[in-house]
């Protein structure tokens, strides 16, 4: 395997690895009723770096073991998917659906 092969395997595993523990992704199918939607993820990561007791009762998901870590990505994700995030607030539907 050449190197820039074994670099993007490399980078591939890592990310997967992250997103796994990612607050933003963890929150998106959490489907707790009342939950925060907008910045859900950067919001369990302040949320847990702050003492907070019990995350998965108010946000429906467990906080990622390296919070400090992880909140300037799930910044950084949670801003590009922000117009989702408005609009399901809203309850605005998108009438997106996949298949045929």
């Amino acid at each position: 395997m050449t190197e820039p092969r074994r670099a993007r395997l490399g980078l591939l595993i890592g990310l997967v690895l992250v997103l796994q523990g990612c607050a933003a992704v963890r929150t998106l199918d959490a489907a707790k009723p009342g939950a925060p939607i907008i910045y859900s993820g950067t919001r369990l990561d302040w949320y847990s770096l702050n003492g907070g007791c019990c995350p998965k009762d108010r946000f429906g998901a467990e906080a990622p073991g390296w919070a400090a870590l992880d909140l300037p990505f799930s910044a950084v994700l949670e801003t590009l998917l922000l117009p989702f995030a408005v609009a399901a607030e809203l309850g605005v539907g998108l009438g997106v659906t996949g298949g045929n």
